[in-house]
């Protein structure tokens, strides 16, 4: 009895009571965002908050459970759980049902499971239990690769569904890799050649091939230093050129047409306000017009009255901006950015690599996923259908993201016992 009365004292109910400060932010813009009645009880599974609320029930229980299971159960079945949910992703390619176009619900009776949002606990519980093994090295290259493995599998199963969104995710494993050892130009390269991606696609390859050799022979003439790096230099060099000369092809024939137009609509190539920026220019306006302090709790014209297309899921931000201003958007960015801090503090204090991985993982998917949805709010970043964690409409969103901090919490509660 005493030792579980401990057990209790060691969980961090700062994390905890963060996350029930989303949940319950989350739930209220959720049935802010209804135009229905007054009238209608909060209760009814005919409208969408009355279904969260029943999620959130659910996701209670679940975050329950996995603090009251043995902390080294994770541990041990993490590949179980890996190798589960690759499973379940190729089951939907071949049984799922295709949703906004994307392959990716498994449908029984009323009820949508999407297997892809919990490839992402299951993933950092794979990456974490691998790289948490005192043999591995992030400087040897098979650590790299059997890393980068354990990423690509369920990230090309879901690009298969045509979940652009939530195959990008993985990408923010790469702030978990350069914790572990993996060198910061790995991303600064990677940084780079996507802002290069990005401008050529704007300005075109010649003009931007130009600009290169150009800024190479100014760099070269001022630094006496890469004179005697002449190699690296010329390579890097040729590297971009080459890189450059491949956009066209990639963003052609690669991405999908409307990809495309998300993109160009973003860069101001193009003008859609009926199509693809509608959603963007939309979302703009509502929040926009929240200015500072906002016009009322459910008194958010726009979102109420559904001229924001998702203003519940993806585009719930707008709800926020748009009802509690700028003070209350503020607020909702500060709540993640505490929980982001604390999880970081929590990863540095943990006995064991693998609590401290599988902390950096949790800290890394909830970042891209608020830093994403946001900046596609505001028109930053094209829309790739991405939920605001713990926040969004959804079942599958919301277990998920329960799951993966939880299992973190519990961890950290058990951090204490680990020799």
């Amino acid at each position: 009895m005493r030792k579980q009365e401990n057990f209790w004292r060691s969980v961090d109910w700062l994390t905890v009571f963060l996350y029930l400060g989303l949940v319950v932010y989350g739930w209220l813009s959720i049935y802010s965002a209804s135009g229905s009645s007054e009238s209608v009880s909060i209760f009814t599974l005919s409208e969408r908050y009355g279904k969260q609320l029943l999620w959130i029930g659910l996701a209670l229980l679940l975050a329950f459970i996995i603090l009251v299971i043995d902390a080294k159960f994770f541990s041990s079945f993490a590949y179980v759980f890996y190798f589960l949910i690759l499973f379940s992703l190729i089951g939907v390619l071949l049984f799922g049902k295709t949703v906004a176009g994307s392959r990716s619900w498994f449908q029984i009776g009323s009820f949508a499971l999407q297997p892809a949002e919990f490839a992402k606990f299951a993933t950092a519980l794979a990456l974490a239990k691998y790289l948490g093994k005192l043999q591995t090295d992030m400087r040897l290259f098979k650590t790299k690769a059997v890393a980068i493995t354990i990423l690509s599998f369920p990230a090309l199963l879901i690009l298969m569904q045509n979940d652009t969104g939530s195959a990008l995710v993985y990408f923010s494993f790469i702030l978990v890799l350069y914790r572990e050892g993996l060198s910061g130009w790995i991303i600064v390269i990677g940084l780079l050649l996507a802002a290069l991606f990005i401008i050529t696609i704007k300005f075109g390859e010649f003009y931007v091939a130009i600009g290169l050799v150009v800024l190479a022979v100014l760099l070269f003439a001022l630094f006496r230093s890469l004179r005697h790096q002449w190699k690296i230099w010329l390579s890097s060099l040729l590297v971009s050129l080459v890189f450059v000369s491949m956009v066209d092809y990639a963003f052609q024939r690669v991405l999908e047409s409307h990809q495309r137009i998300r993109i160009e609509v973003m860069l101001g190539m193009k003008e859609d306000p009926h199509g693809a920026g509608y959603n963007v220019n939309q979302a703009k306006i509502a929040i926009g017009s929240g200015g500072l302090i906002g016009k009322g709790y459910r008194k958010g014209m726009l979102t109420r009255n559904h001229f924001v297309p998702e203003q519940s899921t993806d585009f719930i931000f707008c709800t926020v901006g748009e009802e509690r201003g700028f003070l209350g958007s503020m607020v909702l960015i500060l709540l993640f950015l505490a929980l982001l801090i604390r999880i970081i503090q929590l990863s540095e204090r943990q006995r064991s690599a693998f609590s401290r991985i599988y902390g950096y993982g949790v800290a890394s998917i909830l970042f891209f996923h608020f830093a994403i949805n946001l900046a596609m709010t505001i028109g930053l970043f094209p829309v790739v259908g991405i939920p605001l964690p713990f926040f969004s409409y959804g079942g599958s969103s919301l277990w998920s993201f329960t799951i993966l901090l939880f299992i973190f919490i519990k961890q950290d509660a058990n951090r204490l016992n680990v020799l």
